[in-house]
């Protein structure tokens, strides 16, 4: 700050000069001694001069109304909103979160370094402060191809951004505790920064290793001893309310006076339409009210918790010298968001998006469908047996089961017509190494069509099932046409295509744009494909893919046993 600049804060502090905005007549949510302050709030070039009574050369009238600081999510990865950070933001700024904590592990397991600055340069210039923990694992696992792999020294050029705060989540707990060269080179590489944790199946001896090698937050606790376990143990607990897990109603128990302070709220992954109809760091904080816990606690978890967490020493409360990130509020029941303020301009009304963003260069992360000559031969399963592992699906679980089926064989190669299975085929789109991973599928329920993904966790391959070969490598081809996406064929046609250019995972489109056409894509293949009614077909397609979640996965490599951890036949 210039000495001419803070001479001017000061004398707007002391009521000696109008400050150029006033907040009047608030209802000022105080998270450091947890009351309502009534007053107004001084905004002077983006920081809050004070608090108290105050002339602005203009002034808004809140009429009693709440404010809140800005809500910050502590992790979150923006790919599963399937748009770009920019237009992430328009959707999640009129909603009253601020400052995000993004891990941009899926496009750097794309796109490597070249997916991370574009997470970084997308986001420079809009009304969300994004800042960056730097991917620990990429590839996810040895068991798949991914786009890219990052290594300690690749991941060193970016470790001293300012908008980088550390190690991203690490995924690889084993390779932290038993020593791993490559895992410990990441970790010295973030020394003095903060290192994320994901470590959910720790305990004992081995949490007080991980713990010890530097990881300080952990957002996948799922029960009341995990979350003792970690906060006995002086960890961050990042409560977790997305799309898939739901965390916040069993863990918000373990929440009280003697550890709230170690407490913050997350999202991970969040998808359009929940963020659309329930809301994002918003919904987390009415959950809880919802569940009995006080309201200014929990704007406390939403705010103060999480900035303290990440060091962000100039925001997370509204008291002289922050930036002024404010969110006005209706009451602590409904919890509407009126408006939004971001560095003391007004950004978010009545859930409207009021600031202007302008589009960046996205040819790098572009053009990420790599993939060679594809025939129907290439997708022939040559058998010895009538019977065949085959991954069989769970209603409403990410679950999988390995189950033995006999089917029909003809000349020696499986042939559609048992009922419930299908073919999928991971195939590899980024380096057209030819990898094509085969195996068969039940409870999927698809009738008459094919579904394909390049959404496909962790590594990002194209994915694709469906009933029958022509079906399948039709939608491999329309997913090459349009560089990544979602795609639904049926009788040799395309029905219904959402092309994802950035890195096939990401659309430069708006949230609701994305959403609607998603959701136009969701009753598609429930009414004219019969998809299995108790299963998401997209979400469920991409974890198939997914080497690390019991019992049965399929990547490019092959069919592959995850209680055995190795590669078998079908």
């Amino acid at each position: 700050m210039e000495k001419n600049e803070l001479k001017n804060i000061i004398s707007i502090s002391k009521g000696e000069e109008k400050a150029e905005l006033v907040l009047k007549n608030c209802s000022i949510i105080n998270v450091f001694t947890n009351e309502i302050i009534n007053g107004d709030i001084a905004i002077y070039n983006g920081k809050i001069a004070g608090i108290g009574d105050y002339k602005g050369k203009k002034e808004i009238d809140l009429e009693g109304k709440f404010v809140s600081p800005g809500f910050i999510d502590g992790h979150v990865h923006i790919e599963s909103s399937m748009v770009s950070p920019s237009q992430f933001a328009r959707a999640i700024v009129p909603r009253g979160t601020t400052t995000i904590i993004a891990d941009p592990h899926e496009i750097a397991n794309v796109k490597g370094i070249d997916g991370i600055k574009y997470i970084l340069d997308d986001s420079e210039n809009i009304p969300l402060d994004v800042y960056i923990m730097l991917p620990s694992c990429v590839p996810a696992t040895p068991f798949e191809n991914s786009g890219a792999n990052l290594r300690a020294e690749d991941l060193k050029e970016l470790i001293d951004h300012e908008r980088v705060l550390g190690l991203g989540e690490l995924m690889n707990y084993p390779g932290v505790i038993n020593g791993d060269d490559e895992v410990l080179d990441k970790i010295i590489m973030a020394e003095g920064k903060k290192i994320d944790g994901h470590g959910p199946l720790l305990e004992k001896g081995e949490l007080n290793a991980y713990i010890a090698s530097g990881v300080s937050t952990e957002h996948e606790c799922s029960t009341v001893e995990e979350m003792k376990n970690r906060l006995r143990l002086g960890m961050y607990i990042l409560i977790r309310e997305g799309s898939a897990a739901k965390n916040l109603k069993e863990l918000i128990k373990v929440v009280n006076k003697d550890n709230i302070n170690r407490c913050l709220f997350c999202t991970d992954d969040k998808h359009p339409e929940d963020i659309l109809k329930d809301g994002h760091i918003n919904y987390n904080i009415k959950l809880a009210i919802k569940e009995g816990t006080d309201p200014i606690d929990a704007i406390k978890m939403a705010t103060l918790n999480g900035a303290e967490c990440y060091g962000l020493k100039d925001r997370g409360a509204i008291v002289p010298g922050y930036i002024a990130d404010l969110v006005v509020i209706d009451n602590l029941e409904e919890f509407n968001i009126l408006k939004v303020f971001k560095n003391g301009k007004l950004v978010g009304e009545n859930y409207n998006f009021l600031s202007e963003i302008n589009p960046i260069d996205t040819l790098k992360v572009k053009n990420s469908v790599n993939i060679g000559e594809i025939t129907l031969k290439d997708l022939d399963i040559k058998l010895k047996s009538r019977i065949v592992n085959v991954i069989k699906l769970h209603s409403h679980s990410l679950f999988t089961e390995k189950v033995e089926r006999e089917i029909d064989l003809v000349d020696g190669k499986f042939e559609f017509g048992k009922e419930n299975i299908l073919k999928v085929a991971v195939v590899e789109r980024h380096n057209k190494t030819g990898n094509i991973g085969l195996g068969l599928v039940e409870n999927f329920g698809l009738e008459k069509g094919a579904i394909a993904s390049t959404i496909a966790h962790d590594s990002h391959n194209i994915i694709v099932i469906g009933d029958s070969d022509e079906d399948i490598l039709k939608a491999i081809k329309e997913i090459e046409r349009m560089g990544g996406g979602i795609t639904i064929v049926s009788d040799r046609k395309v029905v219904k295509s959402l092309p994802l250019a950035i890195a096939g995972l990401m659309s430069d489109d708006s949230l609701e744009y994305v959403n609607n056409e998603f959701k136009e894509m969701l009753n598609i293949a429930y009414e004219k494909l019969n998809v299995n009614s108790e299963i998401d077909p997209f979400m469920t397609l991409s974890f198939i893919a997914l080497p690390v979640i019991p019992e049965i996965k399929i990547t490019d490599l092959g069919l592959f046993d995850v209680k055995e951890f190795k590669f078998i036949d079908i």
